[in-house]
């Protein structure tokens, strides 16, 4: 038997069982098997792919398998992702993938316009895989045969071993599946569905499907070592949800880079839930900045401002895994202890954002959906506004009706009539009309009530009402127990500073009047 054709019948059943695993997901519009691409290439985006197809010999259903694996055929308006890498084709510019650059030596168009120009980033994409195909010694026939660049694909992720292996499989995947999407413009481009049976060369998938020693339901893939820091310097009380800003097999490639000093336990993939463990439980992997110690970090694949990404797949296979941990760690299953990477202090990350069900997520995880508190601490204040909801949205709505304004039914859905209540509160205390509940609102609500003058040494409810204020103003978590201790007094001698208020750490009507301004 040649060789070429003895590698396909071992990797057949490999690439069946991957494609097993994701058939249902891929293919959410219902594109049938036999479904077949537009002939009218009309479009932009369809025209892109013919025309970088026919330029540089690349099969068009490959690279639009590779644009839907990369970005869902999303070009985010030329904003980067962790890895550094834009558009559609995600050509990437960081220490060791710059495929950007590449492109850009390659087509000759200037990299500005290969990050935004979903057009050129296409014909940029294309490039950079037959510049691979060429390093691997692809004849024209081969190159005619898709299966014949599984190599190339594996080498366009600028990962090596199971990453790679990762990556391509995820390609072929869509390849065998199908792809149904409608891009901007509501414009719709398909990839038929077909047998795939790649020849992957050199390249092995045993590792790939190694089994998590700490989640057995989990790949085991592991970020480089520079990466993360063995073993804990804390007790681990919490998970921290993120999301990629990126792919699911790309963001794995990019903890496996030493240059990215950034990793997570595992990463979800949004097509059908799988989990990839990147660092074991017992050791600190870098997400949270000061939360590493004492948190296990999930990644979910996908970008914030983008709903669709996050499937009932994903939310179930992510509850399951959080249930996990805080069994295992004993953290308690509420919304002080189950975090967003915007929840936890000394971050300037977004993540999970606006879109993610935090009631959906916390109800699937089989706990507390608001924070295990009083409802109205959290570790960080997010800005709310229309549309947003969750355990904020109705601290925000019990704040107000606890001030007579009337923010409607206490729901935790941010609508019109919360609206309306918040701006009512906004002109009373003259801050910016907006209807959106950010740092200043959150400070007027959270401090609003009597003004007792409070110390080092002070205790009860306005002590809690004066450290969640704090918390708000400061953009720091201030540790909301009620006792006016060095801690708080550290707070108010900050918030004084920045304020150009008198500095004394004690709290008078001054700084209870900048408070309750907002300022």
């Amino acid at each position: 038997m040649p060789p070429r054709t003895a590698a396909r019948t071992r990797t057949r059943a490999r690439v069946c069982a991957l494609a097993l695993l994701t058939a249902t997901a891929l293919l959410t519009a219902g594109q049938p098997a036999n479904a077949a691409p537009r002939a009218d290439t009309a479009d932009p985006m369809n025209r892109a792919f013919a025309e970088a197809s026919q330029e540089y010999g690349v099969p068009r259903d490959l690279l639009a398998a590779v644009g839907y694996g990369e970005s869902r055929l999303n070009g985010h308006a030329g904003k980067p992702s962790q890895a550094n890498g834009y558009g559609v084709m995600h050509l990437a510019s960081n220490p060791t993938n710059r495929s950007l650059e590449k492109a850009s030596e390659l087509t000759g168009e200037s990299a500005a316009r290969l990050r935004r120009d979903t057009t050129a980033n296409i014909l940029g994409g294309a490039a950079v895989l037959r510049a691979h195909a060429d390093a691997l010694g692809l004849d024209a026939a081969e190159r005619r045969d898709v299966d014949a660049w599984y190599p190339a694909v594996a080498r366009y992720s600028a990962a090596d071993g199971p990453a790679a292996v990762l990556y391509a499989d995820a390609v072929f995947t869509f390849l065998a599946e199908g792809v149904a999407a409608t891009v901007a413009g509501g414009e719709e481009v398909l990839v038929p569905s077909r047998p795939v049976d790649p020849d992957k060369g050199e390249l092995s998938a045993s590792d790939v499907y190694a089994q998590s020693e700490d989640y057995p339901s989990a790949r085991w893939v592991p970020a480089h070592s520079e990466n993360f820091a063995v073993n804990r310097t804390a007790t681990v009380d919490k998970v921290v949800v993120h999301v990629t800003q990126g792919s699911y097999a790309g963001s794995i490639s990019w903890f496996q880079n030493p240059a990215s000093q950034v990793s997570a336990h595992y990463v979800i993939r949004s097509s059908d839930g799988e989990v990839t463990q990147t660092v074991r439980d017992k050791d600190t992997a870098w997400h949270a900045r000061s939360a590493n110690a004492s948190s296990v970090g999930i990644e979910h694949e996908g970008w914030v401002d983008e709903p669709a990404w996050f499937t009932d797949a994903m939310y179930r296979s992510s509850a399951a895994l959080t249930s996990h941990l805080s069994a295992k760690f004993a953290i308690p299953k509420d919304r002080a202890h189950i975090v967003g990477h915007v929840e936890v202090p000394g971050n300037d990350h977004t993540d999970p954002g606006p879109n993610w069900d935090w009631n959906y997520y916390m109800e699937l995880v089989g706990g507390d959906p608001g924070n295990g508190g009083d409802g109205l601490t959290f570790p960080l204040y997010t800005t709310q506004q229309s549309g947003s909801s969750g355990p904020q949205v109705t601290a925000v709505q019990t704040l107000l009706s606890t001030q007579e304004y009337n923010p409607g039914k206490v729901d935790g859905q941010f609508g019109p009539t919360t609206k309306s209540a918040v701006e009512a509160f906004q002109r009373a205390r003259s801050l910016g009309v907006d209807g959106t509940v950010g740092p200043k609102t959150w400070t007027a609500l959270l401090s609003a009530g009597t003004t007792p003058v409070l110390k080092q040494g002070s205790s009860g409810d306005a002590v809690k009402r004066l450290q969640r204020a704090l918390t708000a103003a400061l953009g720091t978590t201030v540790g909301v127990d009620g006792s006016f201790g060095p801690t708080t007094k550290t707070a108010v001698t900050n918030y004084q500073t920045s304020r150009k208020l008198g500095v004394d750490g004690q709290v008078g009507p001054a700084t209870w009047k900048a408070l309750q301004n907002g300022v």
